[in-house]
């Protein structure tokens, strides 16, 4: 049996190769990391690790596909995005919970929406949904995200908080889901309405908006996590 080889001027799959490694060096540090940091700030860091986890499988996957196929079919994208992106936003949660009072309703809001929100682009997507409709619901349930995240309980608990590194790391955090996580309803419209087939340009941007929308991601709540920690042991 022969394995498909990736030619050089095949960016398409040197984004899959860059995205997967760069996905498997942040899931080992994110996982290591966890030991870095106090109580509670284990948790987000581990589910941003557990995101990073999951990319790296489903970016594998692909990229096998992309080999054999010179096609990714959608379906390989929201398999990893419908488990990864509610275990960011479940990070964030519990990133803002270390702050103050956030509800645990709010918790179960958040996940129920986030995992809607991908499963209707899906759906529009792939043609079980009216095209339009999905679009809609998918653009509704991302802006209640935001709503949550800019105006909610998580907001003001990090602000009332008072703590630098966290509210830095959160404004960081909330501007990747608002502008890193654009790409998704915006390719989501063009894939939608604009009748375009992917020849491999579709997976290269969601392939390099990896680095921002998880890499980073997981980084930063790392990070601010380490400082927050180190700030609790120096009182």
């Amino acid at each position: 049996m022969t394995h498909p080889v990736m030619q050089t001027i095949d960016l398409t799959g040197a984004s899959y190769s860059a995205a997967l490694l760069g996905m498997v060096a942040t899931t080992v540090l994110l996982l290591i990391g966890s030991a870095w940091v106090r109580g509670g700030w284990k948790l987000p860091v581990t589910l941003c690790g557990l995101a990073t986890l999951v990319g790296v499988l489903a970016l594998y996957e692909s990229k096998a596909v992309w080999l054999s196929s010179s096609q990714v079919p959608l379906v390989y994208h929201y398999v990893g995005w419908i488990i990864s992106m509610p275990l960011q936003v479940i990070a964030l949660f519990f990133f803002a919970r270390q702050m103050g009072p956030v509800s645990s309703a709010l918790f179960w809001r958040l996940l129920v929406v986030t995992v809607l929100m991908v499963l209707f682009r899906y759906l529009g997507e792939a043609g079980f949904v009216h095209a339009t409709l999905a679009f809609l619901i998918g653009i509704v349930f991302w802006l209640y995200i935001l709503g949550e995240i800019f105006f909610g309980q998580m907001e003001e608990a990090v602000t009332k908080s008072l703590n630098a590194p966290v509210q830095r790391g959160y404004f960081w955090l909330r501007l990747i889901v608002t502008v890193g996580w654009a790409v998704y309803p915006l390719a989501n419209f063009i894939i939608s309405f604009s009748g375009h087939v992917d020849t491999g340009g579709m997976s290269v941007a969601y392939n390099l908006t990896e680095f921002l929308n998880r890499i980073t991601f997981g980084i930063i709540i790392l990070s601010t996590a380490v400082l927050a920690s180190k700030g609790s042991s120096d009182e």
